[in-house]
Parts: structure tokens; sequence; C-alpha cells
């Protein structure tokens, strides 16, 4: 059995602070050939840099349209990619300009509050309740974008082992 590509796109830390990884990698591989993306290293972004404001503003000024031009020409084929935080505004922004994506899933992709179109994939965007940067109704209503609010949840949700397995349930539910 061929197995699907999937493209994982880390969050604002790279895989510095990124050990929650794996357990995506355990509950995926059997279904995808994975290629994790340290979104730092993508976007050219200072890795020595160890204040959060620093690294989002590094990302906001070059970083992003960065990593959007090195992951399309990283990736030529058609995949599949799960994306995390600023990781999902690269994916989203690299779909829009041309990269071949059959599937995305981006979860607390807040940034993505600012686009007005999407990508020509399937789209899957999760969010905690309580990430108060978070698309508002109107947002996912007006793009017609296939989503989940986990209660009681913040931004990080996707570093928590209960929650990764509920998104690797999605993921995994979605491809059959």
């Amino acid at each position: 059995m061929i197995k699907e590509k999937l493209i994982i796109l880390s969050d604002l830390f790279g895989k510095e602070k990124s050990d929650w990884i794996s357990l995506y990698f355990k509950y995926l591989e059997s279904k995808f050939d994975i290629t994790y993306h340290d979104s730092q290293s993508l976007g050219e972004v200072n890795q020595n840099t160890k204040n959060q404001e620093s690294i989002h503003s590094e990302f906001i000024d070059y970083g992003i349209n960065t990593a959007v031009k090195n992951l399309i020409k990283l990736e030529t084929k058609n995949i599949n990619i799960l994306a995390f935080s600023i990781g999902g505004s690269i994916a989203w922004k690299a779909a829009l300009s041309g990269l071949n994506v059959n599937r995305f899933w981006g979860i607390s992709s807040t940034r993505l509050r600012y686009e007005t179109e999407k990508p020509n994939c399937k789209q899957t965007l999760i969010y905690g309740e309580n990430d108060s940067y978070k698309p508002d109704a109107n947002w996912f209503q007006k793009l017609n974008i296939n989503h989940h609010i986990l209660e009681n949840k913040g931004h990080d949700i996707y570093s928590k082992p209960e929650t990764i397995t509920f998104i690797c349930n999605i993921i995994l539910k979605t491809c059959n």
C-alpha cells in the first residue's frame, strides 16, 4: 500500500520545544508518509532568539513569506498538511501560492482570521474555545470552512495528549 504524503509544520517554536510532536507520528505514521518541517528553519528566523514576542515579530516581518517560498521549493508533489499555529499560516499562504495541497488541517492557526480567501483544497481547522485570537463565527461562515471548537481549551491544544488523540482521529476519519 502506498501511503499518502503528510507534511507536518511546527508552531512558532520549531522543533526545540515540540516534544509532543512524536505523538502525532505515533498515531499517523501507519496511514501517512510523514515529513516534518520546522517553521523557524523554513522562515529563516533567528533560532537563537528565545523570546516569543521576538520570534513572532520575525515571522510577521519576513519569516512567513520566506517560509512559504521555501516550502513551495521543497514540496513539489501533491501533499496533505497538518500545521500548528504559525505553521498553519505558512501552509495556507503556500497553498494559495501554488503548493499542491489535497487536505489541510490547521490547529490553533489564529492568523488565518486575517485571510479573505481559502486555498483550493479540503480544510479543517481546530481551535480551543478560550483561544482569544481564533477566527470568529462569521469568518468560518463567510469562507465556508469546516472547523471544530474544543470547549474549555486554549491556544496550546495541539500539545496536549488528550487533544492530540482527538485531532488524529479527525484526520484519520477524513482520510477514509
